[in-house]
């Protein structure tokens, strides 16, 4: 028995000391376990530094691969085919249509004709001045919306009279576009051939990557709009922005590292290489590596592009002020790291536990010149040797003391690897100029996540990490300073909780968490150093995305939710929320509107482009699937089916009246049973208004219909290619 329990106590110690048999440099003894940050700059100074040449790069990758235990997604020793004939070769793709939206006014550029409207909405943005693309867009008289793989320009105003006036074939998958006077940038994604000669290789090799098209047209006339710019930047479109006339566009991708070649980051106009921006890279591992070029370019003269690559970890997020780029990831650590941790660990935890004797055989054998084996050969005899004297009761102890030590560490240590790498980037008037970088603990849900106040950068993130006593989630907020460094926190916000939207208004922030219950946070951020809970409210459902409707009051768009038959929280149908947060202690929801049964959906909820708000017209558009009715057997295909309806919610909202429907839009005739459950080319996606109509966009049709009434006005048909009328139903694929 006593050899038994040796036997178990022994394996014990290992797995929660995971003591590695590698030779390695160790932590020394009198560290914390505060001091485990320092295996993550390990052999690194977390300095920006730039490639000097691709060779540089390359051998960078292949010592990065061994050390990191990753591959990096490189494709090592692929044979090259013969190269062809053309220099470089484009390749066409599918054209889906991409995300956008269209809402809060956001640009100065006036209206092109005396016959427009002389209000309009524009793209709902998070920063002010700063506007983000999308695949539709309207300056008070002309629609401009990307139709699969065309470009479509409609004289939209006034709306008894909408036409078509233009429509322009687009190479690739177009995605979005902006619009500064008679001016337009469209974005798409591509594919391209490259050659290069490998290293000592006799003739170019062809490599096939992906590409981001940015083309610059002049659309003084909407009729015959012409292409004066055309350039490409090695990866796929990630997002853009544009300040003033000035548009900054990030292209990502995996970088390409076959044999002997990697496909550098490069910028063309037409099919001439014109720039192969510089590569910057962090002194610091990562499983995997992403470049990420930056590219800044001047609508109203485009005869020149600016870029700059940095090859960071792969990025989720983006945020974007008037005077920076802030890109975010998850911090990815190396496998030496973890093999690092499980040695720092044992003599941390299990080693302080033993006597002083004991302590000071190992701490000597630690020191020795020995190997890896050798070390733990003797330690492990000395464990064993020190375990067999102890009684059943002192075993017992023991135990318990290490299993208290280890648990203590573990969530430390959890704590310390979940973290997002923040990397802050200057931008001013195209050009581009590398800052800082910061780390916070947890993760960001998306670009709202994020706040530029001042000097000051605030973010909202989630922290979830798995214990061996099991999962621990909670919720921060940090406010950091100019140079990216913690100024002041506030930490552990609703245990079991996870965020689902936030919304930065001034000096407060607004934060929506969810379990069962849905607690709407004011949060305080006037003094930096101290963000403090200001009120909050707890109430069914949850929001997903919060917008102001006034600096007292607060739109939410999320979901209703129930208890269900088991005891547990169930989805239901989409709800819109007006909360009071004139006081801030005590917050309150002032009205609510449910929409549909379970699965009903907005886009709304994920694409903040897709939320069409303004205050001075009492207008409120959200796009609505809706599931309506009971389910249904269907015979034909064999499953149970509900009756879709899509469309476009119209609302009027007030403090004192809440909201009011003022009608529903429908693209469709009927309801969708026996066409799209999902992604109906039917299916609203955007609106807008100019002056009193209101302007539905989908992937078939441009509705108008009177603000005053809902009433239909006109429609127009876009040259929409139905590829696959029926989708196949799940489970007949």
């Amino acid at each position: 028995m006593i050899k038994l329990m040796l036997v178990m106590s022994i394996i014990g110690i290992a797995i929660f000391s995971g003591c590695v048999q590698k030779d390695a440099k160790t932590i020394t003894n009198e560290k914390t376990p505060d001091a485990i940050t320092d295996i993550l700059t390990t052999g690194s100074t977390q300095e920006l530094k730039k490639f000097s040449s691709a060779h540089e790069l390359r051998e960078y990758l292949k010592a990065s691969s061994v050390s990191s235990g990753s591959y990096n997604s490189f494709g090592m020793g692929r044979d090259f085919a013969i190269a062809e004939s053309s220099a470089v070769m484009g390749v066409g793709a599918p054209a889906p249509m991409s995300s956008g939206a269209v809402g809060k006014s956001v640009a100065n550029i006036q209206a092109p004709t005396s016959d427009a409207a002389a209000d309009y909405s524009k793209t709902n943005i998070q920063v002010e001045g700063v506007d983000e693309a999308d695949f539709v867009k309207n300056d008070g008289k002309y629609i401009y919306v990307i139709s699969q793989d065309k470009l479509v320009i409609v004289d939209a105003f006034p709306a008894s009279g909408a036409k078509i006036l233009s429509a322009i074939s687009i190479e690739g998958s177009p995605k979005d576009l902006f619009i500064n006077g008679d001016r337009l940038i469209l974005f798409s994604d591509n594919t391209g051939r490259v050659y290069s000669i490998p290293e000592y290789d006799y003739m170019p090799r062809p490599i096939d990557s992906m590409k981001t098209d940015v083309v610059v047209y002049d659309i003084s006339d909407r009729k015959k709009p012409e292409k004066i710019a055309n350039y490409s930047i090695t990866g796929n479109y990630f997002q853009s922005r544009m300040i003033g006339d000035f548009v900054y566009v990030i292209a990502k991708n995996s970088i390409n590292y076959y044999g002997d070649f990697v496909d550098m980051p490069s910028i063309r106009k037409g099919d001439v290489k014109i720039m192969a921006p510089d590569v910057y890279y962090f002194d610091n591992p990562e499983q995997n590596y992403v470049f990420h070029t930056i590219a800044s370019i001047n609508i109203k003269k485009p005869d020149t592009m600016n870029a700059k690559t940095f090859m960071m970890g792969y990025s989720d997020n983006l945020y974007v002020s008037q005077n920076n780029i802030y890109i975010t990831y998850m911090k990815n650590q190396p496998v030496r790291y973890y093999e690092l941790q499980r040695e720092d660990r044992f003599y941390q935890v299990v080693v302080p536990q033993l006597s002083k004797d004991v302590q000071d055989k190992i701490n000597a054998i630690k020191a020795s010149e020995l190997g890896s084996y050798e070390k733990w050969d003797q330690i492990s005899s000395i464990l064993e040797e020190k375990f067999n004297s102890m009684t059943e009761k002192e075993k017992r102890d023991y135990s318990e003391k290490v299993q208290k030590a280890v648990d203590e560490y573990e969530l430390k240590i959890a704590q310390e690897r979940e973290k997002t790498v923040i990397q802050k980037i200057s931008i001013d008037k195209g050009e581009i100029t590398y800052q800082t970088k910061g780390e916070v603990p947890g993760s960001l849900l998306n670009q709202f996540s994020m706040d530029e106040s001042g000097d000051h950068f605030r973010v909202a993130t989630t922290s979830q990490f798995w214990t061996q006593k099991g999962s621990v989630q909670y919720n921060n907020v940090y406010v950091m300073d100019k140079d990216l460094g913690i100024a002041g926190k506030l930490e552990e916000i609703a245990p079991d909780e996870r965020i689902y939207s936030t919304r930065f208004i001034g000096n407060r922030l607004y934060m929506v968490t969810f379990k069962r219950m849905d607690p709407l946070f004011v949060i305080d951020l006037s003094d930096p150093a101290s963000p403090k809970i200001l009120g909050k409210l707890k109430i069914p459902g949850f929001s997903d995305y919060l917008h102001p409707y006034d600096e007292n009051h607060i739109i939410g768009v999320g979901k209703e939710t129930g208890e269900n038959q088991w005891g547990g929280v169930s989805t239901k149908g989409v709800k819109v929320s007006l909360f009071d947060v004139s006081d801030v202690n005590d917050p309150k929801q002032i009205d609510t509107y449910e929409i549909g049964q379970p699965g009903t959906d907005s886009e709304a909820l994920a694409e903040h482009k897709a939320f069409l708000f303004d205050k001075k017209k009492d207008l409120l558009v959200i796009p609505i699937r809706e599931i309506t009715g009971k389910e249904e057997y269907d015979r034909q295909y064999g499953y149970y089916r509900q009756r879709v309806w899509q469309g476009a919610y119209v609302f009027g909202v007030t403090p004192e009246n809440g909201f009011k429907l003022k009608g529903k839009i429908s693209h469709f005739d009927d309801f969708e049973v026996t066409y799209y459950y999902w992604g109906s080319p039917f299916a609203v996606r955007r609106s807008l208004f100019m002056d009193d109509v209101l302007y539905t966009i989908s992937g078939r049709k441009i509705v108008m219909n009177d603000l005053k009434d809902i009433s239909e006005i006109n429609s127009i048909s876009l040259p929409y290619k139905n590829d696959q009328p029926y989708p196949v139903p799940y489970g007949l694929i």
